[in-house]
Formats: C-alpha cells, sequence, structure tokens
C-alpha cells in the first residue's frame, strides 16, 4: 500500500496528463470550441449582472466607483483566465481545478476545493441563482415571494460582535425559493440524458441572454439615456465621493475608506463574474482540449467582461445612481434603491414602460435557468474525479451505463443545493460563496508558479499570458479583497473559512481510501 494519497507528478507524467487518463477515456468527449465557449459565458452570466448594481452602488455612492468595481472585476477575471488556460492545456482533466490543486499543491489542497465546492462554492451559486429566477418570477405572479412562507423553520437571531451586527437570516421554504428547487431538480435530471443534451440546452440558453444583455445595451446607447439621469450620474458628478480620502458607509454605520469600500463591492460584480472556470470541470468531454479550453476561457471571459460593464453604463444613463427607498417613482428610487434590487428591469421599464419590464424578467430567468443549467453540468464532474480517487462517496463515481454521465453525483449535488436554497436570500448566498472562491483562484493561481518550477519541461501548449506580473498582481489584489471581507463581512465570511478548515479532519478520515484506490 502507498504512503502517500497520490505520489508528485514525475516530469514525464505531467507531459502525459492530456493522453492516459482512464477516467478520461470513460467519458464521451463532445463538446467542442463553441460548445466549451458557450459553457463559459452561459456560466458566467446569470442573474447577479442584473441585480448587484443595487447593492453596489449602495456601498460605494459614487458612479465612478461602480464602474470601477466592474473594471476591477473584469481584470481580475480576465487574468485568472489566462493563467487557468495554461493549467487547463497542461492537464485537460475531469475535475479541471481541482485536478490542478492536487498536481501542485498536494491531494489535500485538491480535496479541500473538492469539499468546498460540494458544500459552499458550487451549490450556493446554483442556489443563488435559483432564489433569483424565483425573484423575477415573481413579476409575475406576486405569489412567489421571499416572504410568502410555506414552512418557516428558523431566525437566525441577531447579535453583535464589535461594530457588525450579525445573524437575522430567516431558514424555512418560501415559494421563491421552492422555485429555486423545482429549477435544479428540472435540470439534474435534464443532465444525465448526456453531455450533448446538457451542451445542447446551455448554447440555446447562452445565445438567448447574450442577446438579452447585447440588446440591452444597444437599446440603452440610442433609446434608453435619460435627461435627468445622464445630469445627476456625469459630468463632475460621475467622481463624486471617488477620491482616495472619501469615505463609505457599508452599513451599520460602519464608515471605510474607498479602496475598503471597492473591495467590499467586490462581493456582487465578482459573484456575477464567477463560475467562468466551471469549463475546465468537463475538461475530459472537450474535444482537443488543449487548444479549445484556452481559447474558450478567453473569449468567454472577454465577451461578457465587456457586456457587463457596458450594462452598467447604461444604467446609469437611464436611472440616477442616487436614489430614497421611499420613492415611489423609478427616478426617484434610482439604481440604490431599485424594487427589490431588480436594477435591469427598472432601466427597460424607464425605457418602455411595464410591458419592457416584463420582457426583461423573461430574460432574466432565460438567463438564470441557462446559468444553473451550466453551473449542474459542470460541478457534478469535480465530484466523479474526486470520487475516482477515493476522496468522496465511491457510488459517485459511476456514470450512467448508457449515456455516460455522473448520474450519483447529478442526484448528491441536487440534494444538498435544495438545501442550501432554504438557508437564505440571494444576497446571503452570494455573500458565503465569494470569500471561499477567492481563496482557492488564490492558491490555484500560486500552484501555476510551484508547476513551473517544479516541472520546467513539461509540455506547454499555452503559457499564461503576463506571466509571472500579471498572476502575482491578481494574488496581491485578491488577498487584500479577502482580508476586507474577514473584517467586515465576518457573518459570511467566517462561516466560509471555517467550512474549508473542517475539510482537513474530513480528509484523513477518506485519505485510507484514498490509498486504496491508489494502488
Amino acid at each position: 500500500m502507498s504512503t502517500n494519497v497520490q505520489p508528485p507528478p514525475s516530469p514525464s507524467r505531467v507531459a502525459d496528463w492530456a493522453r492516459h487518463s482512464h477516467q478520461d477515456q470513460e467519458l464521451v468527449k463532445a463538446l467542442g470550441l463553441t460548445s466549451a465557449t458557450m459553457l463559459v459565458m452561459g456560466s458566467m452570466i446569470g442573474s447577479g449582472i442584473f441585480i448587484v448594481s443595487a447593492e453596489i452602488s449602495r456601498e460605494v455612492s459614487s458612479p465612478a466607483l461602480l464602474i470601477g468595481a466592474w473594471v476591477i472585476t473584469g481584470f481580475l477575471t480576465i487574468v485568472g483566465a489566462l493563467a487557468y488556460g495554461e493549467l487547463a492545456a497542461m492537464m485537460p482533466r475531469a475535475g479541471g481545478q481541482y485536478v490542478y490543486l492536487r498536481e501542485s499543491l498536494g491531494p489535500l489542497w485538491g480535496f479541500l476545493y473538492g469539499w468546498t465546492l460540494f458544500l459552499v462554492i458550487q451549490t450556493g451559486t446554483i442556489a443563488a441563482v435559483g432564489v433569483a429566477f424565483g425573484k423575477f418570477l415573481g413579476i409575475f405572479w406576486p405569489a412567489i415571494s421571499s416572504s410568502h412562507w410555506i414552512v418557516h423553520f428558523w431566525k437566525v437571531p441577531t447579535f453583535a460582535v464589535g461594530p457588525m451586527t450579525l445573524g437575522g437570516m430567516d431558514v424555512g421554504l418560501n415559494t421563491q425559493n421552492l422555485v429555486a428547487i423545482l429549477v435544479v431538480v428540472v435540470l439534474s435530471i435534464i443532465n444525465i440524458f448526456g453531455v450533448k443534451t446538457g451542451a445542447f440546452i446551455q448554447n440555446i440558453f447562452t445565445t438567448a441572454k447574450v442577446s438579452a444583455l447585447l440588446g440591452l445595451v444597444l437599446f440603452g446607447i440610442f433609446l434608453g439615456r435619460n435627461a435627468q439621469a445622464v445630469a445627476a450620474n456625469f459630468g463632475a458628478n460621475f467622481w463624486h465621493n471617488s477620491g482616495l480620502g472619501s469615505m463609505h458607509d457599508v452599513g451599520g454605520g460602519v464608515l471605510v475608506s474607498m479602496l475598503t469600500a471597492l473591495a467590499i463591492a467586490q462581493v456582487g460584480s465578482l459573484f456575477s463574474a464567477d463560475a467562468w472556470n466551471n469549463v475546465t470541470f468537463t475538461a475530459g468531454e472537450v474535444k482537443n482540449p488543449s487548444r479549445n479550453l484556452p481559447l474558450s476561457l478567453a473569449l468567454g471571459t472577454g465577451v461578457v467582461i465587456a457586456l457587463y460593464i457596458g450594462c452598467n453604463f447604461i444604467y446609469l444613463g437611464a436611472l440616477p445612481l442616487w436614489g430614497s427607498a421611499t420613492g415611489t417613482t423609478l427616478v426617484e428610487r434610482g439604481i440604490q434603491y431599485a424594487s427589490e434590487d431588480r436594477v435591469a428591469t427598472a432601466v427597460i421599464t424607464q425605457m418602455f414602460g411595464s410591458i419592457g419590464g416584463k420582457l426583461m424578467a423573461v430574460a432574466i430567468m432565460v438567463s438564470g435557468f441557462g446559468c444553473c443549467n451550466g453551473l449542474i453540468l459542470a460541478g457534478a464532474r469535480v465530484y466523479y474525479a474526486m470520487a475516482k480517487d477515493g476522496l468522496f462517496f465511491r457510488n459517485v463515481a459511476k456514470l450512467h451505463p448508457s449515456y455516460k454521465t455522473p448520474v450519483i453525483s447529478l442526484m448528491v449535488q441536487m440534494v444538498w443545493t435544495a438545501i442550501l436554497c432554504i438557508s437564505g436570500t440571494y444576497n446571503d448566498l452570494l455573500n458565503y460563496v465569494i470569500f471561499a472562491v477567492l481563496v482557492f483562484y488564490i492558491l490555484t493561481i500560486f500552484g501555476l508558479f510551484v508547476l513551473r518550477r517544479t516541472h520546467a519541461e513539461a509540455e506547454r501548449p499555452y503559457k499564461a499570458v503576463g506571466y509571472p506580473i500579471l498572476p502575482v498582481v491578481y494574488i496581491v489584489m485578491a488577498l487584500f479583497i479577502d482580508v476586507v471581507l474577514l473584517r467586515y463581512k465576518p457573518q459570511y465570511t467566517w462561516p466560509g473559512l471555517i467550512i474549508v478548515l473542517l475539510g482537513i479532519p474530513v480528509y484523513y478520515i477518506w485519505r485510507p481510501r484514498a490509498e486504496t484506490a491508489s494502488d
């Protein structure tokens, strides 16, 4: 019996990662460049871009900083994607980021990523997007609401820790998260019927939502400008409250500097741009992965970030940034207090009236549905890869005999996501997710440096653009954001950190099974 879960890879083994994989031979290579790029874009574009600008604007209270938050997110996302492109081309294996961490930093780190992905990152993101789907469906059926409880289990009591008030979260089944659960169940079942079926659905819905975003930008340029909003948001007002010495209220009367406020604001924008790495989870099913994975990452993230920044300029051109929660009109409420934070719906309603708002709500639901599909399809491949290594329940490694999809993995993911759907609101869920996401992005990009040193002779069909400067800048910026979130959003970040740390004893419980699997 071996003494390690997985021995450090030799240079020759690294060179053969793309060619010799029993687990990849079990999977069907059915995803070309178009489908891979659609998976990148479709996993990124969910409901966030249509919602989170309201919360960001309340945190930064500046048009320039609203755009700045999205520009920073764009920089981090594209730099991260360029770095992951090198890892994906080297190791085009099912499981993606789990494999990169396992091979660069060791099996413990790979397991901690897969553990956190399952408990918080992937399933929490699916749950948040599903809840947002229910939020927008409530426009047509008001009975679908976060306040319409079917069963209310518990309200987490509030308590003070220094200047912060923690707790206060409702846990239970309401009509809004019931819709989210139904979406998760339906899409999980659909994805059993082959990766081609999942990819077909992904391509259709991604095309629809990219068209919706592009339409929003074009309509905004030619038809959506509002004189009152332009006067309030641009000119000298654009730079209001954006100086280095400006102070910002991030809730509860807590005042922070401009840089700290921007870091806190990254929760919403990074969440909206996240999941671009999901295509790496499906690497075992991508045709010509050494070419198509890096290219799909670069193309997909570039297009989506351009659309996101464009959308926020359109928001500023249609509605004033500043508003009042008690306002009776769209203009009075502004971006900051758009009803239910539905900024995009408010903007289209401002342009075209109530019909326009309802059309946008439909487009957002299409977007969320497609995003959930991509996340469900991709996430199940990570738990499958872990199970193949003996680091997850053994049955999760089983494929459907006819469709060659990880059916048990899909079902396990479905059940846990449904539980998360009843554990909080949309904002609660995205706050839980983003801290843990950044921790593992930092570790994975650090792993790129490790592999460059320990396996300098390994075959690299693509090398990260801007290495080593851009990856170092990414690590520094992401570390700053995580430290700020630990300080100012402890009710969300500390639970995420605790979940990561709890994975350490769990790993050592699973380890004997992993050793058996590797023998």
